[in-house]
């Protein structure tokens, strides 16, 4: 089953990952993605087990999840460091020093402003998976 998890970047630094699993309260933090998403699936494997050892069958909904992660822009600039700020806001139509602000949790991004910046990042994505070395 696909279960959507929001990853959010702290105020102390740390991420925290939040699922919309309905039986459930799944989550995690940790002091990167990386940790974060293991600490996700250490939930998973602890609930599971639950299940096994109480002898009731494992719910749907956390057996062999599968999950859409999505990022807030706080977490996703931290963590995908490798993209040009500045390139991207101009590729956007986007103030650069608005998207650093947005970055650093100074300010945050309207439904319409996060949905400009997504869309110039999908097409970044497409291509570079379109490119060949």
């Amino acid at each position: 089953m696909k279960l959507k998890a929001v990853i959010e970047l702290w105020d102390d630094g740390t991420y925290g990952i939040v699922t919309n699993a309905k039986m459930h309260n799944i989550s995690s933090q940790g002091k990167s993605v990386e940790e974060a998403k293991a600490g996700l699936q250490d939930a998973i494997t602890d609930y599971v087990n639950m299940y096994t050892e109480t002898g009731e069958s494992v719910p749907r909904e956390i057996k062999n999840p599968d999950f859409e992660f999505k990022y807030d822009l706080a977490s996703f600039f931290n963590y995908f460091d490798c993209i040009n700020i500045s390139n991207l806001a101009k590729k956007a139509g986007v103030n650069a020093s608005l998207l650093r602000q947005y970055k650093n949790r100074i300010a945050f991004a309207s439904e319409k402003q996060t949905k400009k910046i997504q869309e110039s990042i999908n097409i970044l994505g497409k291509e570079l998976a379109a490119v060949r070395l």
